[in-house]
């Protein structure tokens, strides 16, 4: 396909972006050319956006923003076999490489020669995208498009919730930004028995609560460890999800965990942090997880089949559905903190 496309670009390196019109992809044999319906905003945009130390340092600059999505498959290359013209899909963010130690023992979410869509490649706040074929992910037509562009970052919160079992268990999510919200609904629908929920924004915490958590604390003004303590007769929670980034979030998780439980770390500090290794962690005998990505494409059937099925709803995580030409709207919700998951509608607009 040849002709230009509407895209959200950063053209220079400095605070801001630009809607403007670009030429559209051309897809090479093993490639799909998606037209995107929706695609939501995630927390790397607003890096990218914001223009931080990080998007410094790894974006080089025009560059089209984004990489979660859902679309419709409108060209492919020649050597493309299992996807064709109409396919509802969406796509896996990690582009790995295939033929690294990591993707041959089954972890291509950290493959030596990674390139992320969006931040190494062209990516989805546009029309259209360019995407390899072994990245590409033919959704359930009953998914609506709206939650279809959200399944990339459901599966952050889906591996970092499952990282072990979490049915019977009680489990403290630090964090109430977008993909800790996603968590509240899969930590439900997995079997958790209790849920706390922490977060300095009353805003997120109603959003958290809203997805079913049962206790929602304001580290501002609340003890949350004794409230911990006195919910769980003393013994503390099994398992810590955090989401925040933030090295108090860590030390107050930490402190409320039991001995023997599990931390799962999604959240990115954007300093080194320091934790009492001694204390807070040999001493408790507490397993801790990174995790980066989600799990190709193991976790993305799990997330479809959740959306499909409605065991898992995200309408309450989803705050913001907008049109392409109001996206500052949502960027300014994402940088203040003001909402859950912001969604754009690209094709109709």
């Amino acid at each position: 396909m040849t002709g230009t496309m509407l895209a959200l670009v950063k053209e220079r390196p400095e605070r801001g972006a630009t809607l403007t019109e670009v030429n559209i992809a051309n897809v090479a044999e093993d490639e799909v050319l998606v037209k995107i319906d929706y695609a939501s905003i995630c927390g790397t945009d607003v890096h990218i956006y914001v223009w931080n130390e990080w998007a410094q340092n790894r974006i080089k600059t025009p560059h089209i923003m984004g990489h979660e999505f859902a679309g419709h498959v409108v060209e492919t290359g020649r050597s493309v076999r299992g996807f064709k013209e109409g396919d509802f899909v969406s796509s896996e963010t990690h582009i790995y490489c295939g033929h690294c130690y990591q993707c041959y023992t089954g972890h291509s979410e950290v493959c030596q020669n990674l390139q992320i869509l969006g931040v190494d490649r062209a990516g989805a706040f546009a029309e259209y995208i360019a995407v390899p074929e072994r990245v590409l992910w033919k959704n359930d037509q009953s998914i609506p498009a709206a939650w279809a562009s959200i399944q990339e970052p459901m599966g952050n919160a889906l591996d970092t919730v499952n990282s072990e079992s979490v049915s019977g268990k009680t489990v403290l999510i630090t964090g109430a930004g977008p993909i800790g919200v996603l968590a509240v609904g899969i930590a439900k629908a997995f079997g958790v028995t209790q849920l706390f929920v922490t977060d300095l924004s009353d805003y997120r915490l109603d959003l958290a609560k809203s997805m079913g958590a049962d206790f929602v604390l304001n580290p501002g003004r609340d003890d949350v460890e004794a409230v911990i303590r006195e919910q769980t007769h003393g013994i503390g929670v099994d398992v810590v999800l955090e989401m925040s980034g933030s090295e108090r979030a860590m030390h107050q998780g930490l402190k409320a965990l039991t001995p023997g439980g599990r931390m799962s770390m999604l959240g990115l500090p954007d300093r080194p942090v320091t934790i009492d290794l001694t204390n807070e962690v040999i001493f408790k005998e507490i397993r801790i997880y990174g995790i980066t990505g989600r799990k190709i494409f193991s976790t993305w059937q799990t997330v479809s089949r959740l959306l499909a099925s409605r065991i898992v709803d995200p309408s309450s995580a989803i705050t913001h559905q907008l049109k392409f030409e109001d996206w500052q709207t949502g960027m300014d919700a994402m940088v203040a903190g003001t909402c859950g998951k912001v969604v754009l509608q690209i094709a109709g607009r």
